[in-house]
């Protein structure tokens, strides 16, 4: 049965259609937000998959070019594989709920949005993080929710609830907020230094206002919710558990786990997993599951002692960091190169500076982004956690890693009018065991400063993880988590910022939210640490950016011009531009408003290439000394060539102090000479003479 639901979102109207379309999904939603329409849907298969010991979900986020009245570009005329924004909107959407699914449910569940129209006035990101949680909630599958998504935006000191597309152009803060009914359970920020009490101000805001859509989204559940299915469990049963501990005790698996190097911990494991494989060689059943046990073993052990004993399995104190290190131009040749290092973990970034022309170009539905100066890219090879596999390209969790980095240094970049560069940025993972990401932008934003590059402020960022007891005042704060506290703790909380405040946050939890003292606590541990990283490991190596940009990076210099000259710049299908180009060796760009970019290593055919472009929209003044070449001869005079589209006469009267028989006796073609402009008569004819040059 078709119903509708309505309510005032920010000042719009967020409806949801049930039963309307796609009724043989497990739930859906058709999700208006204003003029933006998303069908967000549910499914979950009616088996659990066989031999996987996680929770298969896929999300996703369909970005139909058609909802923007385009038609996708290359000679199929579809749309082609998912944009970065619509990777990051799916994960986005993951983070939240998937805490929210049984832990033991292994049936494969699909959350799929599509974006249908897009209003400018209404993130369809928003929409579909909404619909998705709609469609779960009112579906038969098991999910312990609903949760809500609210957007928040600063402009001027005042939050703005679901800013519009105007509105995100000019806030200083971009931030996404997801709860459940009591608590926060996924952030995601980007920050224009905005400083820590004011973020949690604004977090908290949001968090008001998604109770108001829970209630919303109970009203739907209670009118047309399905009861939830039952399913087949996969938690390893007690028993195991038992035989287990009866073998290896929990004094023998702590010391198995608590040591700071990684591949010891995994050799320990390894032989305790042999070990057991010996022991339960006839039991099939258990063998199946072994695996995951003896994880849940590792778990249980190594949150015991840090929630109990505060004992890390690296024999660090709660707040205490990695060993730390960072080195500056480490490959030659390059642009710009930094090393950071902690701990195991260790991230080399490489700068790459190039015209503004070979800015990103963008293609999706947000018409105010098309194109992309700045570009983070990370790169996560298998050999860094010690593994081996072919390398397929960059999946969805590189591409995250990569945008938060990026996130986290655009407020300090230079603006294009200041450094009319476009900059990639690549961080190789050399080596990985927690938190690469927040390494990632410690080595970026030195590798930034030894390019040259000048940023307005030091950025650095760190992972403060989290382990829960029973009651929500039992937990313990971790300050830069390894891997292990990674996998068996409960939160990822990265955040990156200067001195002044907050750039990024990127919060990922694994429980069913987070209460305010845990965020208030885990992002003011954040800041001690990225103040401490920044003082005591970044500025020794690199402490403000360089004066100019290196020897082998390209040089630009610009000038600008009346828009209505810039044809004459580029002349006849390109005749006048591309032999300049050719002429000089260097690149050059033009913008619609007239800015002239030109770009080289030499300075000598950057300064010529400028020249002659000035020669050419700049009026010639009479009385003026110019130089140029002699392009063609009469018996009367020689023509000279000031500018390609730009000549004039030396009357054969004007070439010498001295009576002139034949022009060839002073000039010849070819020849450079430096002329006086005498005289432009209405025609625009140029006279010249090369006798009264001083």
């Amino acid at each position: 049965m078709y119903k509708k639901f309505e309510m005032e979102l920010a000042g719009r109207t967020l409806r949801v259609d049930v039963g309307r379309v796609a009724k043989q999904a497990n739930g859906a939603a058709l999700m208006h937000y204003g003029d933006t329409v998303v069908l967000s849907t549910a499914t979950a298969s009616e088996k659990p998959r066989e031999g996987i010991d996680f929770f298969p979900l896929s999300v996703e986020y369909e970005e139909k070019l058609y909802s923007v009245g385009k038609i996708p570009g290359g000679f199929n005329k579809r749309e082609g594989k998912a944009s970065e924004n619509a990777i990051l909107t799916s994960r986005v959407i993951d983070r939240p709920m998937r805490p929210l699914f049984p832990k033991d449910y292994r049936n494969d569940v699909t959350l799929n949005n599509m974006v249908m129209s897009v209003d400018p006035e209404c993130s369809p990101e928003l929409t579909a993080m909404l619909g998705s949680a709609i469609a779960t909630a009112i579906s038969d599958i098991p999910f312990d929710g609903p949760c809500a998504t609210t957007q928040v935006g600063l402009i001027n000191g005042e939050l703005v609830f679901n800013p519009n597309s105007a509105q995100n152009l000019v806030s200083d803060l971009k931030l996404t907020v997801a709860s459940t009914r009591d608590k926060v359970i996924m952030i995601e920020a980007g920050a224009n230094e905005v400083p820590e009490a004011k973020m949690i101000e604004a977090i908290y805001a949001a968090h008001e206002l998604n109770q108001k859509v829970i209630a919303f989204i109970d009203q739907i559940v209670a009118e047309c919710g399905k009861p939830k299915h039952e399913y087949t469990s996969c938690a390893v049963p007690e028993e195991l558990f038992a035989a287990i501990k009866a073998i290896v005790t929990p004094e023998q698996m702590e010391e198995a786990v608590f040591t700071d190097e990684k591949q010891v911990r995994e050799e320990n494991i390894r032989q305790i997993k042999d070990k057991l494989e010996e022991a339960f060689a006839d039991n099939e059943e258990w063998l199946a599951v072994l695996d995951e046990a003896v994880y849940q073993y590792q778990k249980k052990t190594v949150r015991k002692m840090i929630l109990k004993d505060h004992k890390r399995p690296d024999g660090r104190q709660i707040t205490q960091i990695r060993p730390l290190a960072a080195e500056v131009d480490i490959i030659p040749r390059v642009h710009g190169s930094a090393m950071f290092t902690r701990g195991q973990t260790q991230i080399c970034n490489v700068v790459t500076l190039a015209p503004l022309s070979e800015a990103q170009k963008l293609d999706g539905l947000d018409e105010n982004a098309v194109s992309k100066r700045y570009m983070h890219h990370y790169n996560f090879p298998s050999y860094s956690v010690g593994e081996t596999k072919p390398s397929r390209g960059p999946g969805r969790r590189e591409i995250g890693h990569g945008a938060l980095a990026e996130r986290a240094l655009l407020p300090v970049l230079p603006t294009e009018e200041e450094f009319p560069y476009a900059i990639r940025s690549v961080s190789e993972t050399f080596e990985s065991n927690g938190s690469t990401s927040m390494a990632s932008t410690c080595s970026s934003c030195m590798a930034l400063m030894a390019a040259g590059v000048p940023i307005k402020k030091m950025v650095a960022g760190i992972s403060c993880g989290l382990v829960t007891g029973d009651t929500d005042d039992d937990y313990v704060l971790l300050t830069d988590i390894q891997g292990l506290e990674d996998f068996f703790g409960d939160m990822d909380f990265k955040v990156t910022g200067t001195t002044e405040g907050i750039t990024a946050i990127q919060m990922d939890i694994k429980i069913h939210g987070l209460t305010r003292p845990i965020v208030e606590g885990a992002i003011a541990r954040c800041r001690e640490a990225r103040l401490f990283i920044m003082d005591t490991c970044m500025k020794p190596a690199i402490s403000e950016p360089r004066a100019s940009v290196g020897e082998l990076a390209p040089k630009i210099i610009q000038t600008t011009v009346d828009p209505e000259k810039i044809g004459e710049i580029i002349g006849q299908r390109g005749k006048t531009i591309n032999s300049i180009i050719e002429e000089t060796g260097v690149k050059i760009d033009i913008d619609d408003d007239g800015r002239v970019s030109i770009c080289g290593v030499e300075q000598a055919g950057m300064d010529k290439a400028l020249k002659i472009i000035r020669s050419i929209v700049d009026p010639i003044e009479v009385g003026q000394i110019y130089e140029g070449k002699v392009v063609r001869i009469m018996n009367f005079g020689a023509f000279v060539e000031l500018s390609p589209n730009k000549d004039g006469l030396i009357h054969i009267s004007k070439l010498a102090d001295h009576r002139v028989e034949k022009v060839e006796d002073v000039v010849n073609i070819g020849d450079e000479v430096t002329v006086k402009v005498l005289d432009i008569d209405r025609m625009g004819k140029i006279s010249l003479s090369l006798k009264d040059v001083e």
